[in-house]
């Protein structure tokens, strides 16, 4: 299912026109719109404004919210679940099928030279970031950071950030969300 098939789903499952979503999100209709026939990829900050109005995270726009998840876990990598922004050319996997009581979120990455999350945004919580291979230039507020291979970085999510391979090759790299709000 794709994000826009999603958000539609999630937009009727709480009774809301797209009118309603647009008021309570700050998107135009048009966009909602857009995004939900397929023609418009949206950023990292709309899809924050969209989950929040809907009272969801952002990766409940990518997996199916009827998979029940048991409390202890064996993830296979087939078992990890796409999220696909092409805007930001990284393949993101979510290592959860359902982030359903759950106190943290963490994601295999790999993200292409020039690839980035393509300006900054914010949200609560707490992100912690291991480099496993290539380099990771990220901004934390007016902090500006290169991370490399065997590095990390953690830091507090509402502070606005911005991330970006500025390298040559793919950097890999896991990355954890406390509480999901991605």
């Amino acid at each position: 299912m794709d994000i826009g098939s999603k958000l539609k789903e999630l937009r009727e499952k709480k009774s809301m026109t797209i009118k309603q979503l647009a008021e309570k999100s700050g998107c135009t209709t048009s966009m909602i719109s857009q995004i939900e026939h397929g023609k418009s990829d949206p950023s990292i900050s709309m899809l924050k404004k969209l989950a929040n109005a809907l009272e969801t995270n952002i990766v409940d726009f990518f997996i199916d919210d009827n998979i029940i998840q048991d409390d202890f876990l064996h993830i296979m990598p087939s078992d990890r679940v796409d999220i696909k922004l092409p805007r930001w050319n990284a393949r993101i996997q979510s290592f959860l099928k359902s982030t359903s009581d759950k106190k943290m979120h963490p994601f295999y990455t790999k993200i292409k030279p020039g690839g980035g999350s393509k300006g900054m945004y914010s949200h609560e919580g707490e992100e912690f970031v291991y480099v496993l291979s290539g380099e990771l230039s990220i901004k934390v507020g007016a902090n500006n950071f290169t991370v490399k291979s065997g590095e990390a970085v953690y830091f507090k999510s509402h502070i606005p950030h911005d991330w970006v391979n500025e390298g040559e090759k793919d950097t890999e790299l896991i990355w954890v969300i406390t509480p999901p709000s991605f």
